[in-house]
């Protein structure tokens, strides 16, 4: 089972980024897509957090150049975006 996260909410960012997190320490596989809007208050903790989706091979997806210039996320545009959305059985939007 495969699992997209989309964050769409500046205001769900860390909201999204937990849900993402938690799912992988079930052994879920997850996707996590910013979409649109660069990351707000990058603090330790998110950034931290950000890692341990890394170390347990989450994939994180950002259409915003600064989200994947400062953070590390993949570029993916809207229609590839899109696709990721499609083959995921589970969405789960923020």
């Amino acid at each position: 089972m495969h699992t997209t996260v989309v964050i769409k909410d500046k205001s769900q960012q860390y909201e999204g980024l937990r849900t993402s997190l938690g799912l992988l320490l079930y052994g879920v596989p997850v996707r996590m897509i910013v979409l649109d809007h660069e990351i707000e208050n990058m603090d330790e903790a998110y950034r931290d957090n950000m890692e341990f989706i890394d170390e347990m091979d989450g994939e994180r997806y950002s259409n915003n150049s600064n989200n994947v210039e400062y953070y590390g996320f993949k570029h993916r545009t809207l229609a590839e975006m899109a696709v990721l959305i499609d083959e995921a059985e589970v969405v789960i939007p923020f």
